[in-house]
This record gives structure tokens, C-alpha cells and sequence, in this order.
């Protein structure tokens, strides 16, 4: 470590370049934050911590076993109090898959048991897989599930809802930034539309990216429940929960025990429920993060449209710590395998999509070129800008000599 300080601050002081900095320390640029983001310092002492000094079964009726109860309680009570809720209406998962099963099967489950008589869901075509697969599930078992496709813009506009809404609608779903595109989708609207026509739909946001980049309240959003997860906030992976809003009832997906009010059976994970509670003060910098992450994301745009054939896929409500675009008559994965050869990481779709088009911007309807050469751009609020122009200098010397490289083939 002395060396490599003493080795940057001569490079600064001879005007060596950031890059060469870079190149020689072999440094690892990561711009796949929407897969997973690198958990934090505190995150990693406090998870290892707990494994050696605090791993009671929170279900135990010993000392050890109401000490971690009571570490667990105190996170609950702190991602209530971050989400606007009440301490009892948070419910620990496995991550936002679990929870956006549980949400969506949970809902249906009840609904089928008490004989409301209710089938229909209405979503979007560009939610996750979380949210989609189950709703195919349930499309199977007889449910009616109503896709709502996207504008050109990737938003979904209030017209689509209304006119789909009726007293045959059960639930709406829909994710409050869509991990693809960035675009933003206006949630807090969602619950107001639905009380004009049916006030007793229930309301599912899926707020995985969105979880401590925007401010989240449930009672803004007047959700009745709500998906979040830490590991796309630099927590662990493997830990999540949903919010249901008190007088909600749902079915379980598993069966055993009475922990998380027997809607989530299992022994607790203390040590990664003590890591989530780790992030939730950066609740306290999310207006600073955002303004910081959005000059990054500025200044990207404007320098990739100076690559040639480089093309953004915009939306109308951006995010921005999430950013697409292609490069028309390249495919996703040269780019992917060029760049991961220099140690810079992006995607070209959601990490569960593997091998396959990206179903978003297929909705979107963009054109097959342009789908099959996209690139998705994830920041976290420790992007640098030394990174950034980095990773265009590299993306600039893969597109001239990868295009080349095709003429000449050709």
C-alpha cells in the first residue's frame, strides 16, 4: 500500500495521467451496479462480526437467542422508520425476488381462498423477471394478466391504466425504476388512478434499483406493498423485504415455523439482516448522491455521443444511475468480452437474462439492431469521473477496431 500511495503522488505530481494510473494498477472499473453493487466496508465488518460474536437463533427463548431477536428488531424499526412505515409492516426476505413472489402469489392465494371472485393483474412488459414470471404462473392457473407495453419512451402513460382498470382487477404491479432503461415510473400517480375507478385494487411497487437513490415513503407512494432489497445499495446480496401495509392478508409461499408473522418461515439471517441495517443511513445522503451521480451521468451522455456510431436509447424520465445505449451493427457481447479483457464491467441486460434479448426494449419496440447492440451503463454513487473517461477511451478503441476488424473480415 505505501508504495502504490507513493507511486500515485508522484504520477500527480509529473501530470501522469489518471488513466495511466489505471492501467498500471490494473484497476477494476465496475459499471454494473443494477446487477449488484460492491458491498460496503461497514457492511463487510458487520456481517463478520455477527458470525462470530452475535449468530443466536433469533427464535431461541435464551439470552443469546433474545439478543440477536433484539439486533433484528432494531434494523426492522430502522428500515421502517427509512420507508415511512410501521416496524410490524416490514417483512425480511431472501432479496426482491422473494418478496415480489410473495407480493404477487401472496395477493392471489388470498384471493382465490376467500372467493372474492377477482382475476385480473394488470403490470407492464418491462418489469423484471420477479414480477413476470409469477404473473405467467397465474395466467396458467386461470388468472387474467393484462401486459401493459411501453411507449417509445419506455414510460407507461395513465390512459393504459384507466382504460384496463375495472372491479374484476385484483392487483396492479409495476416496478418504480425499471432496471434496464432507467426510465422512472410515476408510482405515487398509480394509486390515484386506481381510486378514481376501483379504490380496492391493491397497489405492488417493486422498488429494487430504486431502494436509497430516490426517497422511498410508502404513504406517498400509497402502495400496499412495497419490494426492496440492500444488495443494489451496497449491501449484501441474499437479504431483502417487502412492505405490506397493515390489513393486507397474504398466503405464504413456504411452511414451516411462525417467524416474520408465518409469511416468511426460516431460521432468521441475523448477520446478513444486521449487514442491510448497515446501509440504511446512507438514507441520509440520497438527495447528495443523486445530484452527484447526475453530473457523472451528464457528462457521460455527452461525451459517448461523440463516438461514432454510438446511439442512446433515452427515455422520457431517466434515472441516473442507469443509462443504455447501442452500437448498431456490433453485438452486446463482443463489446462486453473487449471491455472485461481491460477489467471495465458493464451488461448488456438484467444479470437473470442471460443469452436472451432484452425483453425491455424489445416493448419498447427499438429495432433488432439496435436491441441486439445494447449496453447497459449502472453508476453507484463511488463512480469517478477518472473512471468514466476510462471506460469511453477504451469503449472509443473497441468500436473503431471491432468495426474494423468486421470490414476486413467481410
Amino acid at each position: 500500500m505505501v508504495f502504490f500511495d507513493v507511486f500515485f503522488r508522484t504520477c500527480v505530481s509529473h501530470k501522469v495521467s489518471a488513466r495511466a494510473i489505471l492501467i498500471f494498477m490494473k484497476y477494476d472499473i465496475y459499471l454494473d451496479n443494477a446487477a449488484t453493487t460492491e458491498p460496503s466496508i461497514e457492511v463487510i465488518k458487520k456481517i463478520t462480526d455477527s458470525l462470530k460474536k452475535n449468530w443466536g437463533n433469533a427464535s431461541s427463548l435464551h439470552k443469546k437467542g433474545f439478543k440477536a431477536f433484539k439486533y433484528i428488531e432494531q434494523v426492522r424499526e430502522k428500515l421502517a422508520n427509512v420507508v415511512g412505515s410501521d416496524a410490524d409492516e416490514i417483512l425480511f426476505t431472501s432479496g426482491g425476488t422473494e418478496a415480489n413472489n410473495l407480493a404477487i402469489f401472496g395477493v392471489a392465494k388470498t384471493n382465490k381462498i376467500k372467493k372474492r371472485g377477482k382475476n385480473k393483474i394488470i403490470t407492464t412488459m418491462v418489469e423484471h423477471a420477479s414480477v413476470l414470471e409469477p404473473c405467467r404462473k397465474l395466467q396458467e392457473s386461470g388468472f387474467e394478466v393484462i401486459y401493459l407495453k411501453p411507449t417509445k419512451q419506455g414510460t407507461i402513460t395513465d390512459k393504459q391504466i384507466i382504460d384496463v382498470l375495472d372491479e374484476n382487477t385484483l392487483l396492479v404491479s409495476m416496478m418504480s425504476v425499471n432496471n434496464e432503461t432507467g426510465q422512472i415510473f410515476s408510482v405515487e400517480k398509480i394509486k390515484n388512478l386506481i381510486n378514481r375507478k376501483s379504490p380496492d385494487v391493491l397497489l405492488h411497487v417493486d422498488a429494487a434499483q430504486s431502494f436509497l437513490k430516490i426517497p422511498i415513503n410508502v404513504n406517498e407512494f400509497k402502495c400496499d406493498l412495497l419490494t426492496i432489497t440492500a444488495h443494489k445499495a451496497h449491501g449484501p446480496q441474499g437479504i431483502g423485504a417487502l412492505f405490506v401495509r397493515k390489513g393486507i392478508k397474504l398466503c405464504p409461499l413456504l411452511f414451516g415455523g411462525e417467524q416474520e408473522k408465518k409469511l416468511r418461515p426460516g431460521t432468521k439471517n441475523i448477520a446478513l439482516i444486521l449487514g442491510f441495517g448497515e446501509i440504511l443511513l446512507n438514507n441520509k445522503v440520497i438527495k447528495e448522491n443523486f445530484k452527484r451521480v447526475k453530473k457523472i451521468n451528464d457528462f457521460f451522455k455527452e461525451k459517448i455521443l461523440q463516438i461514432d456510431g454510438v446511439i442512446l436509447n433515452e427515455v422520457e424520465n431517466p434515472f441516473p444511475y442507469i443509462l443504455n445505449f447501442s452500437v448498431p451493427g456490433l453485438k452486446s457481447e463482443i463489446i462486453l468480452n473487449f471491455l472485461s479483457e481491460r477489467n471495465i464491467f458493464v451488461s448488456s441486460a438484467a444479470a437473470c437474462s442471460k443469452n436472451k434479448r432484452s425483453h425491455v426494449l424489445t416493448a419498447m419496440g427499438l429495432p433488432n439492431e439496435y436491441i441486439d447492440s445494447a449496453i447497459r451503463i449502472s453508476f453507484s454513487n463511488q463512480t469517478t469521473f477518472e473512471e468514466i473517461k476510462e471506460f469511453l477511451y477504451e469503449l472509443e478503441i473497441a468500436v473503431k477496431n471491432l468495426k474494423d476488424l468486421k470490414t476486413a473480415v467481410k
